[in-house]
């Protein structure tokens, strides 16, 4: 294919992405769907290899990418079936995020796959929000290995039944399950409708010729790093059982523009729930390299071929089942960005920004009981880590999530709880040549009474600032004006009050001119 008619077809594939999304999200129920966007869609090929994925989620796309592959090979696929998924051992990343996987027959042969994942504020945790203080899995809500929901078009209402019954809401669990078949629906008639119109062996060749200039592009880009070795540590708050300053080490090896991201020196596994698959961390390493990478790489998997990564099984990044998972997923993955970007700072400082607020700020609420059963969940933003060419965004989602806010009139219409402040956290990013950008302050009354669970980080360590540049502020969590741990949950009563201080930015460069490698933690 010649550069314009790659390009194209570049454009074509990852449009059936976007159409997906569209579909979701307009025919979601949810506002943790409808509102704040928290799914991802991709296309897939034969093999389970990435093919094209729209603007999502990076923690979403960047672990299908990784497990994709072993998910379809261990199933048989038949024209009209759907796959659900959400066990992380098996290619999820937590038990929220609920995965459909449907195949593209053509002409009798299957040609790939069309994929969506979304989180559910209820999957049927122990704690409302389905985001507990959990040591199992099974305390996260139902598992879901990979099963046909749909088998030649027809729906499996005792497997969808069996879900649902698991949640406090039925009706917006179906509804949303519905508007991710939709979604899968829409991406195989459009996908469909590009390959016969180019012919199957037309659609595999250009398939190809798009790996092949990821690949050169990916490669092109790495080779700009030095080549080397490259050491840097970070460490997590705690994991909610008691456990502190649990390190994520990485070494990342690179040679003439091929990388190797190796995590030995990682903690153990822990009995809290900021363990997280291999996948999930995958997620954050592809997530890094790509941002060093031009605009126009196309998001498929020749472009991450120069890329591998390991780390030892039974620790936090490669955690053995039955290990909770549920905070890996959102607060460990952006962690592991951290480290990575702090070892690149060693190679390449002249790119690399400051930390981000390092936190995704998971709040969790809900209550059970006769009428008044309701589940919950946002993240809120923070400050975005100074670079080299300019200071960091204020009130942000960062790295490994870019989901919007729920929007207050949307949060107070459907739950008891009012917000009372939503505001910047001036003066909360780091000073330097560059300034961090500054985190929020979320503050909620509640209306009724309220089980409550927090997964948050960087409330012990700040986010570091770099190249003399100060530390961003950390973050912090107060009920009724007294302090909480980073990962707690509670009981509100009506009238009381949650405060989210987010975290700000590191900022970057010395004001004086003087210059520094990242500190380790």
């Amino acid at each position: 294919m010649d550069a314009i008619e790659l390009s194209i077809f570049a454009s074509r594939i990852s449009a059936v992405c976007d159409e997906m999304g569209a579909v979701l999200q307009r025919a979601a129920l949810s506002p943790n769907i409808k509102d704040r966007l928290d799914f991802s869609c991709a296309v897939f090929d034969a093999d389970g290899l990435l093919c094209a994925q729209a603007a999502h989620i990076p923690v979403h796309l960047g672990s299908m990418a990784y497990a994709m592959r072993d998910i379809v090979g261990g199933v048989s696929w038949a024209p009209g079936d759907m796959v659900i998924v959400n066990d992380p051992y098996l290619g999820g990343t937590h038990l929220p995020d609920v995965t459909l996987i449907a195949p593209l027959h053509v002409d009798g042969g299957l040609i790939g796959y069309l994929a969506n994942r979304a989180h559910h504020a209820d999957v049927g945790a122990t704690a409302p929000g389905s985001m507990p203080i959990s040591r199992r899995l099974d305390e996260e809500g139902v598992v879901i290995a990979p099963s046909h929901l749909l088998s030649g078009g027809d729906l499996d209402e005792g497997l969808l039944a069996t879900i649902l019954d698991a949640t406090r809401n039925p009706e917006q669990g179906r509804g949303d399950f519905s508007a991710q078949i939709s979604a899968n629906l829409s991406g195989v008639r459009r996908l469909g409708a590009l390959v016969q119109g180019m012919g199957v062996t037309a659609y595999g060749k250009a398939l190809r010729a798009l790996n092949d200039y990821g690949e050169r592009l990916a490669l092109s880009a790495l080779a700009q790093i030095p080549d080397g070795v490259y050491r840097y540590s970070d460490v997590m708050d705690d994991d909610g059982m008691g456990h502190t300053d649990l390190p994520i080490a990485a070494a990342v090896t690179v040679r003439a523009g091929r990388v190797q991201v190796d995590f030995s020196g990682t903690a153990p596994q822990v009995a809290g729930n900021i363990n997280c698959p291999l996948s999930v961390a995958a997620a954050g390493v592809y997530y890094v390299f790509r941002c060093l990478m031009p605009g126009q790489t196309p998001a498929c998997a020749g472009s991450f071929r120069p890329i591998t990564l390991s780390a030892p099984e039974g620790c936090l990044l490669n955690a053995r089942r039955p290990a909770a998972v549920a905070a890996g997923n959102v607060e460990t993955s952006t962690r592991v960005v951290d480290v990575v970007m702090g070892a690149l700072a060693l190679a390449i400082p002249e790119r690399i920004p400051a930390a981000s607020h390092g936190s995704m700020n998971n709040v969790a609420m809900g209550a059970r009981g006769p009428g008044r059963s309701w589940d919950y969940y946002e993240t809120v933003g923070g400050g975005m880590g100074a670079g080299p060419y300019g200071g960091g965004l204020s009130a942000v989602q960062t790295h490994m999530t870019n989901t919007l806010n729920t929007p207050i009139e949307s949060l107070e219409m459907h739950y008891p709880l009012r917000v009372r402040r939503y505001e910047i956290r001036r003066n909360s990013g780091g000073v330097g040549r560059y300034r961090g950008g500054d985190g929020l302050i979320r503050e909620y009354e509640f209306l009724a009474d309220t089980e409550v669970t927090l997964l948050t980080e960087r409330r012990y360590h700040a986010p570091w600032g770099l190249q003399g540049g100060a530390d961003g502020a950390p973050g912090r969590n107060e009920h009724q004006g007294a302090a909480l741990p980073a990962k707690v949950s509670f009981q509100a009563r009506a009238g009381e009050r949650l405060t989210v201080y987010t975290p700000g930015g590191g900022g970057w460069g010395a004001s004086s001119g003087t210059n520094s490698l990242p500190r380790e933690s």
